[in-house]
């Protein structure tokens, strides 16, 4: 169940992207945001704007909650598939090409997943990083650096879902065309009933809407 004070699920106008492309009503996709080739994207997710996703060959998932924000691009590999997460953020302008975002995790600005890379649960990769091809990250990790390195473990999971809910909240705004949506009341009780809800979770689990 949802944390009182959500707005309504009101779905995004449909938008015919093709054939394989399988966006779930509740996703939120803003009108400047491109999907092509064999995609899908979960429920309560958000596609930001200037958002590309690109699956000419293999295919592309994006997972619950999971938010792509401003000019991110998601493209596939010829031999790796792109695939993110429940409850992530793709942070302004990161590129995901052929890598696997793993639940909880959150991908800094301009940050660059090559092909193979897989980045585990519960990370944050920092602003301007670049995962090589094939790098394995270990859950719980922060990740810098060019080439990226891991610098210390820290399960990140709880502050990375509590981000990924503030999109949820925020997208829900955008459809009512409302863009002012981080401040306020029932944004402050949003908060509080997400926090709590997190807190009481075992290892912070699935909050289900």
């Amino acid at each position: 169940m949802a944390p009182a004070g959500e707005p309504g699920h009101r779905p995004s106008p449909p938008r015919d992207f093709g054939p394989e492309v399988r966006i779930d009503p509740t996703a939120f996709v803003a009108p400047t945001a491109l999907v092509y080739g064999r995609v899908e994207v979960a429920e309560h997710a958000s596609l930001w704007p200037g958002c590309v996703i690109r699956a000419e060959c293999q295919e592309v998932r994006v997972g619950r909650y999971t938010n792509l924000q401003d000019q991110v691009v998601v493209h596939v590999g010829y031999d790796a598939p792109a695939h993110i997460g429940e409850f992530c953020s793709i942070t302004h302008r990161a590129v995901v090409h052929g890598a696997r975002v793993e639940d909880d995790c959150l991908i800094g600005i301009g940050a660059i997943l090559m092909d193979g890379a897989v980045i585990g649960a519960g990370s944050i990769v920092a602003p301007g990083a670049v995962v090589t091809e094939g790098t394995k990250i270990p859950p719980g990790s922060i990740v810098v650096g060019i080439p990226a390195r891991v610098i210390r473990q820290r399960d990140a999971r709880r502050e990375n879902r509590l981000n990924a809910w503030k999109y949820v909240w925020n997208a829900r705004g955008y459809r009512e065309g409302r863009h002012r949506n981080w401040v306020g009341a029932d944004y402050e009780r949003f908060l509080r009933e997400v926090e709590a809800r997190l807190d009481s979770d075992a290892g912070g689990g699935p909050a289900e809407a």
